[in-house]
């Protein structure tokens, strides 16, 4: 009875799981899909502690309650421009979760081995489910267990070091240690020899060895991707947590657990390629830690970055009939999402067209900006992807740049040894006025300088893009 209902439920909450994957695909869908994900994850959690081999109740309600509490005091702490290093710090528990499950399974491995048929017969949960596995079977499930360790362990750095780089906490710059990419081929060539060692002899040390070799792959791996890939970045990693929990089902013979690994590995990993097809990146370099890269110096930028203040910048917006706006990660920073909704209902009152230009990889977390502006209550009808409104730059008045860089800057067409050569950009300096709104002369988290701040038609409206939108307001009449 208990089987069946477990079963059921697994059925049901995979189901659920579908259905919110489906709707986050849309700003419309995405509130009810994330309803959809909670219930799925409810039924989930009751169903195991309800199904075969449950028990310690008190310390399972414990456990919940308290992972609980955290969760909640996190997310009221939490910024919405803290949520990219936020997914990355869960990733990190995903890979360390799967790290120790990988380990125990390894433990009863070696218990169970050790004891003779008649202790076995009294074993009962996952001890008694290992002691009924046949040899071909426990070969199989010491695959399962070193790959969950071992994708585990890379996720789990490699997530650290994706959090310390997002928060400011370690240099954004791409750095590789003396060997580089070799020390990553040494390392995963060292993990599958011990992989043999371990399908032959159950060797504690071989699993140990191997779990410091992907550790080390994890970290190797995100310091050698510079911060303008940090986004593709998260969503990899993603992908990695995903094929970790797959890999944790397979040793726990927990199906659910299987499935939705499989779900949020599967689409991870489609999400990070197209990211890298919108940044004209190849999906094997990112995830092999930069490989690759130009082989020149970049292309100097000449000129001087014009400064403008409200009032120009006002006087333009009144005169102006189509606009399109470009958010970026300092508008997060600066929270002027609210701001930037206001200025956009005065200037659509006046019966100005106004539009949102979206690039793929703005903000540091796949569709930061599309969350903030819905959060902002921005219609949906008029935030437009790059690919939808690109070509209408040539024939709008006034584009309003908000705390971007590497989504606006030409030197991705212009510059061939530019890190970000070839990659698609929203083309905003072909439009009648450019207004870039930004902190100061800096080059930002990816450390690529812009020709555009210092094209003839570019205006640098410098300050905090939430107060220099709040000063406009006023102004437009």
């Amino acid at each position: 009875m208990e089987f069946g209902f477990t079963t059921a439920a697994y059925v049901v909450a995979a189901v659920l799981f579908i259905q919110s994957l489906g709707g986050l695909s849309g700003q419309e869908s995405a509130k009810r899909a994330v309803w959809y994900g909670i219930a799925g994850m409810a039924l989930a959690v009751a169903a195991t502690l309800y199904g075969p081999g449950a028990g310690l109740w008190g310390l399972s309600a414990a456990l919940i309650i308290g992972g609980g509490a955290i969760g909640w005091v996190v997310a009221q702490r939490v910024q919405m421009t803290e949520m990219p290093q936020l997914v990355a710090a869960m990733h990190s528990l995903v890979g360390l979760a799967a790290v120790f499950i990988g380990f125990n399974t390894h433990i009863e491995l070696v218990r169970v081995a050790g004891m003779d048929e008649a202790a076995r017969q009294a074993l009962e949960g996952f001890a008694a489910v290992i002691a009924h596995k046949s040899p071909v079977e426990i070969s199989i499930l010491r695959v399962e267990t070193f790959l969950g360790v071992f994708i585990g362990a890379v996720t789990f750095t490699g997530s650290v070091i994706a959090f310390g780089k997002l928060a400011g906490k370690v240099d954004g710059k791409a750095k590789k240690l003396p060997g580089g990419h070799l020390l990553n081929a040494g390392a995963a060539l060292i993990s599958v020899v011990l992989l043999v060692v371990y399908l032959q002899t159950g060797s504690t040390l071989a699993l140990l060895v191997m779990t410091v070799a992907a550790l080390f792959i994890g970290y190797h791996l995100i310091m050698g991707i510079g911060g303008a890939d940090m986004p593709v970045v998260v969503s990899m990693l993603n992908s990695y947590s995903g094929w970790a929990a797959a890999a944790i089902g397979f040793s726990l013979s927990n199906d659910l657990l299987i499935v939705v690994g499989a779900l949020v590995g599967s689409s991870g990993a489609i999400l990070s390629y197209i990211m890298c097809k919108a940044m004209n990146r190849s999906f094997v370099s990112v995830i092999l830690g930069g490989f690759g890269g130009t082989t020149g110096p970049a292309m100097e930028v000449t000129g001087e970055q014009i400064a403008i203040d409200a009032d120009g910048v006002a006087a333009a917006l009144n005169d102006a009939d189509s606009i399109i706006i470009i958010p970026g990660y300092g508008m997060a920073v600066a929270q002027a999402q609210q701001s930037v909704s206001e200025l956009t209902r005065k200037l659509r009152a006046k019966g100005k067209t106004v539009r949102f230009a979206i690039h793929p990889v703005a903000g540091r977390l796949p569709g930061h900006m599309n969350v903030l502006l819905a959060e902002a209550k921005v219609p949906y009808d008029i935030v437009l992807e790059m690919d939808e409104i690109n070509e209408d730059f040539p024939n709008t008045d006034v584009a309003i740049v908000i705390g971007s860089n590497d989504i606006v800057n030409p030197a991705a067409q212009e510059d061939p040894n530019s890190p970000i050569a070839g990659m698609p950009v929203l083309e905003c300096w072909k439009a009648k006025q450019v207004f870039v709104s930004k902190r100061g002369q800096g080059t930002g988290y990816s450390g690529i300088e812009n020709p555009l701040f210092y094209k003839e038609n570019t205006r640098m409206f410098y300050g905090d893009a939430k107060k220099s939108i709040d000063g406009l307001l006023p102004m437009i009449e």
